[in-house]
């Protein structure tokens, strides 16, 4: 009995001395600690980034250029904040932030062109997470795998076929930018085998200028090569072809070199902006889908001209553009016939009354929008006109300011136009177009004297498919009655 308490006693105590021992060992020892926490910190796994996309500024925008950030790598961002100036097809709009977080990393830099919507441009990471090391997502296109040498295919000799130059490996889509889209196009070259020198792998006007240097000649076409077998054959030397006739043009005019001077019929390539772009397309679509009708009408100005001249007096100054536009809107209020627009199904009459105003800017032209322009005066026109007008040449119109119009009107009266005739702005029904007004002796219903008239001639520029030519010549008239008689308008 006593020898087995004895063996008890000593297997608790040798129990507690190897707890005791296992402890120590464990706390002297927290190398697994140490290598989970290595293994789940950012410098092995990264910050999960929250991406920035090209964004939809525009229902017509498919692509913008990036002006100027206003975030730097490693700046505070909170939601609402500005964080780039983008260049849309309309306008520079700023982009907000949706998130609060920072900025990790700027993808596409100040200055990058046509980049198109989804493409990723920044990076930001949450609040208390390194930005440095934010996790860059791989590109949407992975490099060619390399082939090894064991298994490469075996190579015919030099003399069977060309050299050509070799073809880099990308690690993404090709980037272009137009000037090199135009000359590999235009002379059938793979934009694949040149060499990008432009930001992020842009292959620019330079660049495809050095490969038109290096690479071969293009191969004939069947044809060619068989007109050229008999002469190939022939042991005769035939005479070098004729130089071409002076005066004529070539096929395919040469592009003209930087930094030399042009020769004759050399040209240089200018990139359009977005919004040439579009205005471009927009123009193309509606002289080719909209059957336009055209009408016009001489307007007496004296009226107008003598309202003015009282307001002027009273400090209060507003243009004859101004009364113009009172004037459209009064007509269509009051002819709602013709505020409507085409849609895919038809027709759709319009319940708002907002007059689109054509603006010329450096970019090209704009039309920004007064909107609910029937109840307002003809000072609140102007001021509101003027102000669209500066925020359209500064480009900083938002996209409320100028989508949404029912009517459009363009002025070129200014320029000494004595009349023109404008294109439709898709999917509205009809344009106004302006010309200068000019002194005119006409002879008077009533007393048959000759007197002498300020006029001015406006044409209605209409889709046929929804103005025809009488809905189109009653409401220049109505559009005459109000503008040769001011104080209708305030009536109406």
């Amino acid at each position: 009995m006593a020898a087995s308490l004895r063996l008890g006693r000593q297997g608790i105590l040798f129990g507690l001395r190897l707890s005791n021992f296992n402890t120590c060992v464990w706390a002297t020892h927290p190398w697994q600690e140490h290598v989970r926490h290595f293994f789940r910190s950012p410098w092995i796994l990264g910050v999960s980034p929250v991406k920035v996309q090209m964004p939809a500024l525009s229902p017509t925008m498919e692509e913008g250029n990036i002006v100027k950030w206003l975030k730097k790598e490693g700046e505070a961002v909170a939601a609402g904040d500005a964080l780039c100036e983008i260049e849309t097809d309309k306008a520079v709009v700023t982009l907000e932030s949706n998130d609060d977080g920072i900025m990790a990393k700027i993808l596409m830099e100040e200055g990058s062109r046509n980049v198109r919507l989804g493409t990723l441009i920044a990076l930001m990471v949450e609040e208390g997470q390194d930005w440095k090391q934010v996790e860059i997502p791989a590109p949407d296109a992975a490099a060619p795998p390399a082939t090894d040498a064991a298994t490469a295919p075996v190579v015919p000799p030099a003399a069977a076929f060309p050299a050509t130059p070799p073809k880099p490996a990308t690690s993404g889509p090709l980037r272009l930018s137009p000037a090199a889209r135009h000359i590999l196009d235009t002379h059938g070259i793979d934009p694949t085998l040149a060499t990008p020198t432009g930001p992020r792998g842009l292959i620019t006007k330079e660049d495809a200028l050095n490969l038109l240097k290096t690479s071969p000649a293009p191969k004939a076409s069947p044809a060619m090569a068989a007109m050229a077998a008999p002469a190939a054959l022939s042991p005769v030397l035939t005479p070098a072809a004729a130089p071409p006739p002076p005066g004529s043009r070539p096929n395919i005019p040469p592009l003209s070199v930087p930094g030399k001077p042009g020769a004759p019929g050399t040209f240089t390539e200018i990139p359009a902006t977005n919004v040439r772009r579009v205005i471009a397309q927009r123009l193309t679509q509606s002289k080719t889908t909209i059957p336009h009708a055209y009408a016009s009408v001489d307007c007496d100005m004296a009226a107008v001209m003598h309202l003015r001249k009282d307001l002027a007096k009273e400090q209060i100054k507003v243009s004859v553009n101004d009364f113009i536009i009172k004037a459209a809107a009064v007509t269509l209020k009051e002819m709602p016939e013709v505020n409507v627009t085409w849609s895919g199904d038809g027709p759709r009459a319009l319940d708002s009354i907002h007059i689109s105003i054509a603006v010329a800017t450096d970019k090209g032209l704009i039309t920004p929008i007064i909107k609910d322009a029937a109840n307002k005066g003809v000072q609140e026109i102007s001021a509101n006109a003027k102000a669209l007008a500066q925020k359209a040449r500064d480009g900083k119109l938002l996209p409320e300011e100028y989508q949404g119009g029912s009517f459009s009107i363009s002025n070129l009266g200014m320029f000494g136009i004595s009349g023109f005739s404008a294109v439709i702005n898709p999917p509205q029904a009809c344009i106004l177009a302006i010309g200068t007004s000019r002194s005119e002796l006409r002879l008077s219903e009533d007393d048959q004297t000759l007197r002498t008239h300020q006029l001015m001639t406006v044409t209605l520029s209409s889709d046929g498919r929804l103005v025809d030519d009488e809905l189109a010549s009653r409401f220049l008239d109505k559009f005459r009655g109000n503008l040769e008689k001011p104080q209708r308008m305030a009536l109406a």
